[in-house]
């Protein structure tokens, strides 16, 4: 169990999120970046110039037997795919969100990796920020009493050069807006909060974009536990990211500066409690990406367990299927 072992890795997809995990983990000592899996030719010399090593395939990786861990930055819907083919070669994956579209599918991919042995990863990084941290500490202990009601939002313009017709602009690869991009990191902390969903109710919109999958996205959740809670995701509006879970006895609010992705600015916590003033707290930005693909590594090194069970990621992928279907059918979901 060495906390200073590297683990030598594979990322396959080069495109915006591929790219930002490949900057970030370079330098890092915890990882030796072995091989970028790239089809597209047109990506061969930005990965040249980036000093990285192009491999076209998940197969011609996989003929490499040191490297011991798949970095998954592909469509939406490969991820099944490409998870079980690694899984079932012994070898570790992590995942970027979701870790499919459907539950069954997600079941198989967590199958596989149960099967193999091997650990699973997924990117959802919102449980690893310090203020979001405290807020879990908070519910845990009852500090707030008894939860009553949440409110999550996660919102940004990044995505608006991406043209009508790309894999995420449509519903079959990207379903209910927002929701695989951001609110699904919504979703992700809810169920480590507050347990299993058990009814769902959604809207989608287009005001702006004009994809397929719309740009807006609304969620009403009860879980088994008794609470409710809210979720929005648009795609067209400067960065917004804030939750906030009201308690019997306190509520806490969560406002951040700036995406995970963006170095600098602050997430700030707020207290209140009745006739008390408000406790404010300040955390400076840290880099949650990196801290999730790190403890993805201490797993596979034995050091620590991943912090998020199977059944919560499959969960996960279940509320996205029940958001997508009550978005598209207007219907109540019960899960």
């Amino acid at each position: 169990m060495n906390k200073n072992k590297t683990l030598n890795i594979a990322i396959a997809g080069f495109g915006w999120w591929g790219q930002h995990m490949a900057k970030h983990l370079k330098d890092n000592s915890r990882f030796s970046i072995a091989a970028i899996i790239e089809p597209d030719d047109a990506r061969a010399n930005e990965i040249a110039n980036a000093g990285l090593n192009r491999l076209t395939s998940i197969d011609q990786a996989l003929e490499n037997a040191d490297i011991e861990g798949f970095i998954l930055t592909t469509p939406n819907t490969l991820h099944e795919q490409q998870v079980v083919q690694i899984a079932n070669a012994g070898r570790h994956v992590f995942c970027e969100k979701p870790l499919g579209l459907t539950g069954d599918s997600a079941k198989r991919s967590v199958a596989a990796c149960e099967s193999a042995g091997v650990v699973l990863g997924i990117g959802h990084e919102r449980r690893f920020e310090p203020a979001m941290q405290q807020v879990l500490q908070m519910i845990g202990d009852d500090s707030l009493g008894t939860v009553m009601h949440a409110e999550a939002a996660f919102s940004h313009d990044k995505l608006i050069a991406v043209k009508s017709g790309d894999w995420r602009t449509l519903k079959e690869t990207a379903p209910a807006a927002g929701m695989t991009g951001m609110g699904i990191h919504l979703t992700d902390y809810f169920i480590a909060a507050f347990g299993q969903v058990s009814t769902v109710q959604a809207l989608t919109a287009n005001r702006v974009l004009d994809w397929e999958t719309g740009d807006v996205v609304t969620a009403q959740l009860k879980f088994k536990a008794g609470m409710t809670a809210t979720l929005s995701a648009i795609l067209y509006t400067p960065h917004f990211i804030r939750l906030h879970v009201f308690g019997s006895d306190a509520w806490a609010e969560v406002r951040n500066d700036t995406h995970p992705d963006t170095p600098g600015g602050i997430a700030e916590l707020v207290v209140a409690r009745t006739n008390k003033p408000h406790e404010v707290h300040q955390y400076d930005w840290t880099d949650t990406v990196v801290a999730n693909l790190e403890a993805f590594a201490d797993a596979v090194a034995g050091i620590a367990d991943y912090p998020y069970t199977h059944q919560q990621l499959i969960h996960n992928i279940e509320v996205l299927e029940a958001i997508a279907q009550s978005a598209e059918t207007g219907k109540t979901i019960h899960l």
